[in-house]
């Protein structure tokens, strides 16, 4: 009977302690065999609704935090490429307006490893993710795995050939002897006797997936390769080769139906060549292999030289060409007869329009591939020879409609050259990226805004005949297109100036640094606000900041604020908060701005922000051991730091999370977590104000 009540009194412990501190994410460990030597990880994952977690290809840097696996180096294993993960959910996020991946209810990762040593081999390391529902998001601190795997076979594993194990590899994929050994991860680290949970058994798991999402996705590739292939036909490196090309296709023989079919035949094969080119780009680097180069700064950088050789030549500096010894031999392929010939006279296309569709093929196939959806340049670059294809299939079918078409005229060097503005905008992007990552400091988000507003007000002049460039010829007078398009340049143009004043611009909000990244953070001049801060009025007090909406707040430095609190006799505000969480920029966007929340958090509260997932590392002594999550743990980032203290003295996970405390440290009011209800804001921070007065 007293093992019974000491049982029961356990259980209630552990799931006051669960309760205090959410971990909605289960992770349970597998490990399959595949061969003698090679062996996947799996991570199968439960979350609890209505909770949700992250790719681990999420990028931290515009986005909330990714889920991560990290496995501790060893002797006896190494890992065999990199980690994998079933198909998430994919959306914009409204706050952060980028597209994120995430998993609710079950999610599954895995890892190839390749096993060096016979005997019992331990696999350890940690994971780590951000769970968020709609109200709230938690950082639970890193958690330790462990599993084993028994190996007998390693030495004849590793004398066999590399090919047959290749073979073995694939031949026992799916073999129902495969060994599993099954623990729960998040029991075993507090509990040995888990180890004994055992399973042969190789279940594969069904993964959550919204077919939606995907096919929005695909479907928004598509039609951007589309627009890619619409843009390249009326250059004047396409343009011109229509009327011709259809003139050959219906004068070479008399049947009309022979025409439309051979003309269909040489549409088809300008799809297959685009299609084949997508696909050789996927094969050779991967989509996902270029997704991981997308946030690396060489890359960045590398792209942002040739975009701008790219765009340099569309204005006419020079020309982008092929050699023509590749133009002829495919001329000459091209007089072949039958299907092969129409074939090549597509390819020969593809080679003389080059100069033109070059750079917005490699652009297009740069975007795509960083996307990190495998078949996204294939789709790509269907969408663009679709585009590029549709008018020779059609005007073969239609003749009549030739009539229609606009003469080659002066007018497609000007869709060359507003695309050489477009591609330099773009270049841009891409150095903006390398910037972010380093934190430079040089394309700062008015620097950035300077630059796209100049090119845009420069093309804009173009567009009305300012000025000329070097192959266009006499502009008479405006065409009804190309003041249209020269209307759209000037509103974007006016759209952009007042983000040098603090405008957020949400339309090219993905695009543009973030307002953090500022080197004014309300905009050039910006003395509009009284409440905002003021040098002269508001002395900066040391070790202080401003952030984006001009209020001045500590960051990371609860003791610095702490001091200056009793110092200037105000409450103390602390702000727990994340880079990667959604639900502080919605409080700091639109709830902050307000003129009177402004007022009290620059003059009657002093306001520490604390980020639970800062990353970098606490100076080493600063380091300390504590039981936390029911282990012994050593903290030793700035992030698990604060979020250590969120948890345990005011036994909250979720940020943000607000908290008013007097000079005691005492609470002076409830903690406060995300709520969008702007007046109960004000008379949380007014009622927290009004007890720390009543005290003094």
């Amino acid at each position: 009977m007293f093992k019974i009540i000491c049982i029961l009194f356990s259980m209630s412990i552990l799931l006051l302690d669960l309760k205090a501190q959410e971990r909605p994410a289960h992770f349970k460990i597998s490990t399959q065999k595949i061969s003698d030597d090679i062996y996947k990880i799996v991570f199968q994952v439960k979350i609890d609704e209505p909770w949700h977690i992250y790719s681990i290809h999420q990028n931290p840097d515009d986005g909330p935090m990714p889920t991560s696996i990290k496995f501790d180096k060893s002797n006896d294993y190494e890992l065999i490429g990199k980690l994998k993960q079933s198909k998430g959910i994919k959306e914009i996020d409204k706050v952060f307006q980028v597209e994120v991946e995430y998993f609710s209810k079950k999610a599954e990762f895995w890892q190839e490893i390749k096993i060096k040593k016979n005997g019992k081999i331990k696999i350890s390391g940690t994971y780590e993710y951000q769970a968020c529902t709609e109200e709230k998001c938690i950082f639970p601190p890193p958690e330790p795995f462990e599993t084993y795997i028994e190996a007998n076979n390693i030495t004849s594993a590793l004398s066999s050939d590399n090919k047959d194990n290749h073979a073995q590899h694939l031949s026992t994929k799916d073999s129902s002897a495969s060994s599993v050994l099954q623990s729960d991860s998040f029991l075993t680290k507090n509990n040995n006797t888990t180890n004994a949970s055992h399973s042969n058994t190789s279940e594969k798991t069904t993964t959550n997936h919204t077919p939606n999402a995907s096919e929005l996705s695909g479907w928004m590739i598509f039609i951007e390769g589309f627009l890619g292939g619409l843009a390249a036909l009326f250059t004047p490196c396409v343009f011109p080769l229509i009327p011709m090309n259809i003139s050959f296709f219906t004068k070479r023989h008399k049947d009309r139906k022979k025409s439309i079919k051979e003309s269909a035949l040489y549409s088809i094969s300008i799809i297959v060549i685009y299609l084949l080119l997508g696909i050789f780009v996927t094969l050779i680097f991967g989509a996902s292999a270029l997704n991981d180069l997308s946030t690396n700064v060489w890359f960045n950088l590398i792209f942002f030289v040739i975009l701008l050789v790219f765009g340099f030549s569309f204005l006419g500096a020079f020309e982008i060409n092929l050699p023509s010894s590749w133009v002829n031999k495919m001329d000459n392929l091209s007089n072949k007869g039958g299907y092969l010939g129409i074939f090549f006279m597509a390819f020969t296309l593809a080679l003389v329009s080059f100069s033109c569709t070059g750079p917005i093929v490699g652009t297009l196939l740069v975007q795509t591939a960083a996307s990190g959806e495998i078949i996204a340049p294939a789709i790509g670059m269907f969408g663009f020879s679709s585009a590029l294809a549709l008018p020779f299939g059609l005007f073969a079918a239609f003749p009549s409609w030739m009539k229609s078409l606009p003469k080659s005229d002066s007018w497609l060097n000007s869709v060359k050259v507003t695309l050489g503005f477009l591609e330099i905008a773009l270049a841009f992007k891409f150095a903006s990226n390398a910037d972010l990552v380093i934190q430079a400091q040089i394309l700062t988000r008015e620097v950035f805004l300077v630059i796209w507003i100049a090119l845009f007000a420069l093309l804009t002049l173009y567009l009305l005949g300012f000025f000329k460039t070097h192959h266009d010829g006499e502009v008479k007078y405006l065409s009804v297109t190309r003041l249209m398009f020269a209307t759209l340049s000037l509103s974007f143009t006016l759209y952009m100036l007042p983000g040098l004043w603090g405008a957020p611009l949400n339309l090219i909000s993905g695009i543009l640094p973030p307002l953090e990244y500022s080197e004014s953070p309300h905009g050039f001049m910006n003395t509009s606000n009284p409440v905002i801060y003021s040098e002269k009025t508001n002395p900066l007090p040391d070790g202080a900041d401003i952030n984006k909406h001009g209020i001045i707040h500590f960051k990371n430095n609860y003791q610095l604020a702490l001091d200056y609190a009793k110092k200037v006799n105000k409450p103390l505000m602390i702000d727990f908060t994340g880079h990667a969480c959604a639900n502080c920029r919605k409080t700091e966007d639109f709830i902050w701005p307000d003129e009177r929340v402004k007022n009290i958090l620059n003059n009657e509260v002093v306001l520490v922000s604390l980020y639970v997932d800062d990353k970098r590392d606490l100076p080493e002594n600063e380091h300390f051991e504590a039981e936390w999550y029911g282990r012994k743990r050593k903290i030793t980032t700035i992030g698990d730091k604060f979020k250590y203290m969120e948890e345990t003295k005011y036994g909250q996970s979720t940020q943000p999370l607000y908290v008013l405390l007097d000079h005691q440290e005492n609470l002076l009011t409830e903690v406060r977590g995300y709520n969008p209800d702007k007046e109960a804001y004000i008379s949380w921070l007014k009622e927290g104000i009004k007890k720390f007065k009543e005290k003094k």
